[in-house]
């Protein structure tokens, strides 16, 4: 088997949450050779304020979008910026995707590999989740590193690739804990089941992860918008269990109770949420495969009233 190029030169365009957790652990071993993609204002903010990750302020090299690599294109690029900025974001790093070129967006959802394929095709996409609880407040991050990890492969790793030992070996030397799932197109629907049910039920109830080790009735929630992702899942031959979300319990009890799931942090800081990626696509893939999601449907519709509500509708 070919061995891949080794990934010396990385581009990264989202520095929210997760895009500040792989800039803080990667810029100890690129330096400059790792780039962040911003444009106008943000990039004049990045330049002036930078960025504080666990209480310490970092300043990156900075790229704007319509900057010409002039054949300098980077080994590995990263997109990971919220989902509804999705489509914006694969336009604004094309000039940062070369013919050799690999690609992950780690995004929440299930979605996020189609479209990014949509304009740049299969070839260098490596399918990619990110395991990381990361508190945002006042723009600064804060997060447990040795508790963060990345999922990422070829959709199937029955043999580990030449380019995933590459990436791999380049985020160890970098401190991030990496696990290679056999079957990666399950690891994403897991989180993404994970997803739906804390992020909406978070969010509307206002609770932290803590209320799921001690309440039985948050819990009833969860479970039931985690079984309609388990039978959507199935309808598109994706296999999910109950002993799935028993596996998720042991995960819930080792997140620090006050952390909160992103959707709650975004409404509490009165920004747009990612509730179209969760709810919407519930009920969008329910309707068209003919599988009920009453509860994606509520929790959707109350999440959009919290953020009329933030925007002044009432």
């Amino acid at each position: 088997m070919t061995d891949h190029k080794p990934i010396k030169t990385v581009s990264i365009i989202g520095l929210g949450a997760i895009g500040s957790f792989f800039a803080f652990q990667l810029q100890k071993v690129l330096g400059d050779r790792l780039r962040i993609i911003a444009g106008g204002e943000r990039k004049e903010r990045l330049k002036r304020d930078g960025v504080t990750v666990n209480g310490v302020n970092y300043h990156f090299h900075i790229v704007p979008p319509d900057q010409d690599c002039g054949g300098d294109y980077p080994d590995l690029a990263i997109i990971i910026t919220k989902f509804p900025v999705l489509s914006q974001a694969i336009q604004d790093i094309k000039n940062q995707i070369g013919p050799d070129t690999l690609i992950m967006a780690p995004l929440n959802g299930v979605e996020a590999e189609d479209m990014v394929a949509s304009h740049y095709g299969w070839d260098n996409i490596l399918y990619s989740l990110a395991k990381v609880s990361v508190v945002m407040k006042d723009g600064q991050a804060s997060f447990k590193p040795d508790a963060a990890r990345i999922e990422f492969g070829e959709k199937r790793n029955t043999v580990i690739t030449p380019r995933v030992r590459a990436v791999r070996e380049l985020f160890e030397s970098a401190g991030i804990r990496c696990v290679i799932p056999e079957d990666m197109e399950r690891a994403i629907w897991f989180k993404y089941m994970c997803n739906v049910s804390e992020n909406q039920s978070a969010a509307v109830l206002g609770i932290s992860y803590g209320a799921w080790c001690v309440s039985e009735d948050a819990n009833f929630i969860r479970e039931a918008l985690m079984r309609e992702v388990i039978a959507v899942a199935g309808k598109k031959g994706i296999s999910l269990t109950e002993e799935d979300m028993a596996k998720q319990v042991r995960v819930l009890e080792a997140v620090p109770p006050g952390n909160k799931p992103s959707t709650l942090q975004d409404i509490e800081a009165g920004r747009r949420t990612e509730v179209e990626m969760f709810g919407g696509t519930m009920v969008r893939m329910g309707r068209e495969l003919g599988v009920p999601t009453p509860y994606n449907e509520m929790f959707y519709h109350a999440i959009k009233v919290l953020e009329q509500k933030n925007e002044g509708l009432f």
